[in-house]
């Protein structure tokens, strides 16, 4: 509990670092599900049925998801009809994104876990001799939901999914089918999302470039993406701009060190530091810093990045000694998704996270109750 509250009360410990009372306590207050979520569900964690929470999540989700892609087909139609003739792909991912009202790789970082966790039930549908309508319910929300991860389409996020689809292939499935049902399983798991890329890429030769060519664009501007021309159209979302804001991010950081420049305070004075430098593109979108570790660090020096790397790795630690796919592929995912964004700026991150913290933690505190009762069991 005191894990998972860390950040909280790293910013209760800080508090008197704020230059305002009142938007110190409101950065605190977007972070109280740190201390809520842990108190209520730890607090009755023999009641937390892990499983079959995240089935009615990844359900849930899924149909949700389904419904929006419905309503943004009637609802913008010429976007949909501008997409499907190859115009302006790069915007496709973010546009479905807000019509969502999320910001798009918030969306799919949710959405990653979620395949993951559909991929998990399809596995276990066929392990449990479920009836075919149930395997086939599993088969299409996993495969439905895979191709929503497509849709929003940031990279980040695919490769996370993909990386999560292996953990729990291996991690979770190895040990409880024989060899050839484990080859089979995956051939054919490889042979269906292979199918889903593939048509996506049909759709969406965008998608190419984007990975390759657009990501590691202007690399030798890093620092000096003014001298871009129209910077906002060639690397808005290229990795030269997220160096750009990691570099003005550690030069500020370093400058207030010991104790950082306080909760309320990060992003009003990294655009600051922006102006100050003539990093004008910057300036004028204030790019938060992108890098949870370097946010920390920034607002509240020394001890922000070793109060994130507690935070994040208890979550890969539960993973670990559960030798459970489902968590481990939540580590990864948020681990990697806070080195190129900083979900704690947004209250959806940080209740995302506090909760799923929880019932992880909630599940291992009951198979380490269920060992205390009877260490054959292990």
């Amino acid at each position: 509990m005191a894990c998972i509250a860390s950040p909280i009360l790293l910013e209760l410990l800080l508090f008197w670092n704020n230059d305002s009372f009142y938007k110190g306590l409101k950065a605190i207050e977007k972070s109280t599900s740190l201390i809520i979520f842990p108190l209520f569900i730890i607090g009755n964690y023999h009641r937390v049925k892990f499983l079959k929470i995240a089935q009615i999540y990844t359900i849930s989700t899924t149909f949700i998801m389904l419904c929006f892609f419905i309503r943004f087909n009637v609802v913008y139609p010429e976007l949909m009809q501008k997409y499907l003739n190859g115009i302006d792909l790069w915007e496709m991912g973010y546009q479905f994104a807000d019509s969502v009202g999320i910001h798009a790789p918030a969306l799919n970082m949710h959405l990653a876990f979620v395949s993951v966790c559909a991929l998990y039930f399809v596995f276990e549908s066929f392990k449990n001799h479920d009836k075919i309508k149930t395997k086939l319910m599993n088969v299409v929300v996993f495969l439905s939901s895979f191709f929503f991860v497509l849709l929003v389409n940031t990279r980040m996020a695919l490769l996370n999914a993909l990386i999560g689809f292996l953990i729990v292939f291996f991690y979770e499935i190895k040990h409880r089918f024989n060899p050839k049902k484990v080859v089979l399983t995956g051939i054919s798991i490889v042979v269906l999302l292979g199918g889903i890329l593939f048509l996506f890429l049909q759709k969406n030769p965008y998608m190419k470039e984007k990975y390759s060519s657009v990501t590691f664009a202007y690399m030798d501007k890093v620092g000096k993406l003014d001298e871009i021309d129209h910077p906002e159209i060639k690397v808005f979302n290229s990795l030269v701009t997220r160096v750009s804001i990691w570099k003005s991010a550690w030069e500020l950081s370093l400058k207030n060190l010991p104790f950082g420049v306080g909760a309320s305070d990060g992003k009003p004075e990294l655009f600051k530091y922006y102006k100050n430098t003539n990093q004008q593109f910057l300036a004028k979108y204030e790019f938060p810093t992108h890098n949870q570790f370097l946010d920390f660090l920034l607002k509240f020096g020394i001890l922000g990045p070793l109060v994130v790397t507690l935070y994040i790795f208890t979550i890969g630690y539960l993973g670990y000694d559960l030798k459970n796919g489902i968590i481990l592929s939540f580590f990864l995912i948020f681990f990697t998704s806070n080195l190129t964004d900083d979900f704690f700026l947004r209250f959806d991150g940080i209740a995302f996270s506090g909760l799923w913290s929880s019932i992880f933690a909630s599940h291992w505190l009951q198979q380490k109750t269920i060992l205390d009762r009877d260490p054959k069991v292990a």
